[in-house]
C-alpha cells in the first residue's frame, strides 16, 4: 500500500465547477483509511483555505487548509531558503501577493531581492517594466509555475507560464520554477507528508504536469482520464504513467 497521496485537483477532484464524483469518492476512501494526502496545485490565484472552503461548499469535500499545498506556498518556502533578504516584487494575484507579504516580505519595485511572477489576469506592460528592471539589476527571477494555458470553458487561455515567457524574453533570463512538475515542489511535498518518495503517489489528469512530476522527481503515479490528458494522447506518451485509470473509482488502495 502506498502510505500518502499527492493529489491534483482541477481534472482530477473536478472540472471548473463541475464535479467529479468519483474525486470525491477517492478522497472520502483516503478519510476513511487515515492515509494522508495532500491537494498539491499550481493555482497561485487561490490561497489554501478558499480552496478548502470551495471544496467543501461546492464539492461537498470536507478538508482542512493544511491539505492544500499550492505553488505559492512552495514558493515561499524556497525563498526562505534561499536566504537572499525579504523584499520582493510579484506579478500575480491577491492569491499569490498576500500570502508572501504576510510572510514577512517587503514590497519593492526598486531593489527587490525576489522578482515572483504567476498569473495575473490584469497585467500590464508597466509591470513587465518593473519586473524586467529589477531582474536586470540583479533580482532573483522566480517563476510559480510553467503552465503555458489554463483550461476554461471559453478555451485554452494563457497560463502563468505564458506571462513568465515574457519576462524571460525582455530579460534574456531563465526564470526559477517552482510549481509542478519541478522537483521543488514536489520534495517539499513529500517532506510535509513525513514519507519516502517510494511511498508516495501522484495523482492527476495531466501527464505535462501531474504526471511528469512523478517521473521526473522518482514517485509513482496514477493518470485519471478524467480531465486534460485524453486516452487517444496515452499510446504517444513519452514515458508511461506507473498506472493508468478512467476513473479513481477503479484505484485500489492495496494497489503496489
Amino acid at each position: 500500500m502506498y502510505k500518502g497521496y499527492l493529489i491534483d485537483l482541477d481534472g482530477t477532484i473536478y472540472r471548473g465547477s463541475e464535479p467529479i464524483p468519483a474525486g470525491r469518492r477517492f478522497v472520502e476512501q483516503l478519510q476513511a483509511r487515515g492515509l494522508p494526502f495532500l491537494f498539491l496545485t499550481n493555482n497561485t490565484t487561490k490561497t489554501p483555505e478558499t480552496v478548502a472552503n470551495r471544496l467543501s461548499d461546492e464539492f461537498s469535500i470536507h478538508v482542512s487548509p493544511e491539505t492544500v499545498y499550492t505553488a505559492t506556498l512552495a514558493t515561499i518556502d524556497y525563498m526562505n531558503a534561499a536566504s537572499k533578504g525579504k523584499k520582493v516584487y510579484v506579478i500575480g494575484e491577491p492569491g499569490l501577493i498576500d500570502p508572501i507579504l504576510s510572510a514577512g516580505y517587503v514590497w519593492d519595485e526598486e531593489s527587490p531581492d525576489y522578482v515572483v511572477i504567476g498569473l495575473d489576469t490584469e497585467v500590464t506592460y508597466e509591470k513587465f517594466v518593473t519586473a524586467t528592471l529589477a531582474i536586470q539589476k540583479g533580482a532573483m527571477f522566480i517563476g510559480t509555475n510553467p503552465d503555458k494555458n489554463i483550461p476554461t470553458e471559453r478555451g485554452l487561455l494563457p497560463g502563468a507560464g505564458s506571462v513568465i515567457a515574457m519576462v524571460e524574453a525582455s530579460t534574456q533570463q531563465k526564470a526559477v520554477y517552482i510549481g509542478k512538475p519541478e522537483a521543488i515542489i514536489m520534495d517539499k511535498a513529500v517532506e510535509i507528508l513525513g514519507l519516502e518518495k517510494s511511498d508516495v503517489l501522484m495523482v492527476g489528469d495531466n501527464y505535462t504536469t501531474d504526471i511528469l512530476a512523478g517521473i521526473n522527481n522518482a514517485i509513482d503515479s496514477l493518470l485519471v482520464l478524467s480531465g486534460f490528458t485524453q486516452k487517444a494522447d496515452v499510446p504517444t506518451l513519452p514515458v508511461p504513467p506507473t498506472y493508468l485509470v478512467d476513473s479513481l473509482d477503479e484505484w485500489s488502495f492495496d494497489e503496489k
